[in-house]
C-alpha cells in the first residue's frame, strides 16, 4: 500500500456477529419505515451517515442471489435516498460547479444528467456523483459516499461564487432491472421511454412532485426517481411504485452490488477514495484533454497523464477485474482480502468487491494489483487502455475458510 498516506486496514478480522446500534446520531431516510419495519429488511449499513437496507430476503430464502435474480429477471426498487442531494443553485452555480469537477460542466445542458467525480488538489477522487443540471442555474450533486457539502462550502470561502450551497429535501429511488421501463410507464406516462440516457423529466406521482432520471447502479435498464419535499411526501410516492414493481413479478431489494460488480461500477469508499487517482481505476476518460476552464486537481491529473503517456505509470497499484475459484461468494466481504503473487508467495494486492456472478459460473471481483506486474504483460498502457486488454495473469486471492476451496 505504498501509494497511500492512510492504509487500508487489511487485518483479517472477519464479521463478528455485532448487532447495529440505532439511534438519533444516524439519520433515517424517509424510505425508512417502509423498507424496516413494511418490506422487512433485516439489517443495514450507514451511508452518508443515514441507514441503509442491505438485506430484504432472508438467506434461508436465497439472500442476495435471490434479489440478484429479481434484478436480473424482472425488476426492483431501491430505497436510495443515502444519496444526498446537494444543491449549488444561483448566478455562478455552472461556475462553480465547473472548478469543482474534471469534466467541463458548460457542456450539461439544462434537464440532463452525467457521472462525474471530484478531486482533492492532488488528484484523489473525493465523491463521484451523478450531477444533474436541473436548470441554467441549479445542479444537484446526488452524492456517493463522502462529505461533499461541507467540502463545497469550503471551497466556496476562498472563491466567493455567488451561489448557495445546502443539502435539499430531495430523496431518491430507483426502479432498476428489464421490466423497469414498464413499470415507469405505469407510474408516470409513456413519455418517460422518450427520455435520453441521463435525460431528466418532470413528473407527478399521487399527487407529488418529482423528477426521474434514466440512471441507476445496476448496469440494467433503470430509472431513479428524485422525490422532492421527501419528509412529506416520500411515502406517497413510495407506495404506488412499489405496488406497480410487484405488480410486474418484482420486489424491493438491497442496491445490487452483485451485478455492478459484474458492470464494472465502482463503489466509493471499497473500490477508490480521497488517496485514489482517475487513472488507477479505470476514470482515466473523467480526464479531459481540451477542458478549457481550471478546476481543483488539474494539474496533478495532467501532470499523471503526461507520465502516463511517456511510458512512466505513477502508482505501484492498479484496480483491475479478476476471476477467482473456491465457493461461491454470495454476500458482502467483511475485509479486503489479501492478493498475493503466486510467483514470488509475497502479498501484493487487496480485493476490494468480490461477489459470485452466476452467468459466468464463477467468482468475480475488483482489486489493486501492482502495476509493474501487468505492464511487463501488455505493451498497453496503464490507464483506460489496458481494460481492453485480456491478460492471463494469475495471482492467490486469500478467501478466507468458507469459500477456500483448500485451506490457506
Amino acid at each position: 500500500q505504498s501509494d497511500r498516506v492512510l492504509p487500508r486496514n487489511l487485518r483479517q478480522s472477519g464479521d463478528p456477529g455485532i448487532q447495529m446500534l440505532v439511534s438519533t446520531r444516524v439519520r433515517k431516510s424517509p424510505f425508512f419505515d417502509k423498507s424496516f419495519n413494511e418490506e422487512g429488511a433485516w439489517r443495514a449499513t450507514v451511508y452518508n451517515r443515514t441507514y441503509h437496507p442491505r438485506g430484504l430476503v432472508e438467506p434461508e430464502d436465497g439472500g442476495a442471489m435471490a434479489e440478484y435474480e429479481a434484478l436480473t429477471e424482472k425488476v426492483t426498487l431501491w430505497d436510495v435516498a443515502v444519496e444526498r442531494q446537494i444543491r449549488v443553485k444561483g448566478p455562478d452555480a455552472e461556475a462553480l460547479t465547473d472548478y469543482v469537477i474534471t469534466r467541463d460542466a458548460t457542456e450539461i445542458e439544462s434537464m440532463h444528467g452525467k457521472y462525474v467525480i471530484l478531486c482533492n488538489e492532488d488528484g484523489g477522487i473525493l465523491n463521484d456523483p451523478i450531477l444533474l443540471r436541473v436548470a441554467d442555474d441549479e445542479f444537484w450533486f446526488s452524492i456517493s459516499d463522502s462529505t461533499l457539502m461541507q467540502w463545497l462550502q469550503g471551497v466556496n470561502v476562498g472563491e466567493e461564487f455567488d451561489v448557495e450551497i445546502d443539502e435539499i429535501d430531495v430523496a431518491p429511488m430507483q426502479i432498476q432491472g428489464p421490466l423497469s421501463e414498464d413499470v415507469m410507464q405505469e407510474v408516470v406516462g409513456e413519455e418517460v421511454s422518450e427520455i435520453p440516457y441521463y435525460g431528466l423529466m418532470d413528473a407527478e406521482i399521487n399527487g407529488c412532485d418529482v423528477l426521474v432520471s434514466q440512471t441507476g447502479f445496476s448496469g440494467e435498464k433503470g430509472f431513479e426517481v428524485y422525490v422532492k419535499d421527501a419528509m412529506e411526501n416520500a411515502e406517497r410516492v413510495w407506495d404506488p411504485v412499489l405496488e406497480t414493481v410487484k405488480d410486474h413479478g418484482g420486489r424491493q431489494i438491497a442496491p445490487g452490488h452483485h451485478r455492478r460488480i459484474a458492470a464494472g461500477i465502482l463503489s466509493w469508499g471499497q473500490d477508490m477514495d480521497h488517496e485514489t487517482s482517475p487513472f488507477q481505476v479505470n476514470l482515466g476518460y473523467q480526464v479531459p484533454d481540451d477542458k478549457d476552464g481550471d478546476y481543483i486537481g488539474k494539474e496533478a491529473l495532467e501532470r499523471q497523464k503526461e507520465q502516463i503517456e511517456s511510458g512512466e505509470y505513477p502508482f505501484n497499484l492498479k484496480l483491475v477485474g479478476l476471476k477467482m475459484a473456491g465457493e461461491p461468494i454470495r454476500d458482502y466481504a467483511p475485509d479486503f482480502w489479501i492478493v498475493s503473487d503466486p510467483d514470488t508467495g509475497e502479498e501484493c494486492g487487496y480485493m476490494t468487491s468480490p461477489w459470485w456472478n452466476p452467468d459466468l459460473e464463477t467468482n468475480i471481483g475488483l482489486g489493486f494489483v501492482p502495476a509493474e506486474k501487468l505492464q511487463n504483460e501488455t505493451d498497453a498502457k496503464l490507464d483506460d487502455e489496458i481494460y481492453e486488454e485480456d491478460l492471463d495473469i494469475e495471482f492467490e486471492v486469500h478467501l478466507p475458510e468458507e469459500y477456500a476451496e483448500e485451506e490457506n
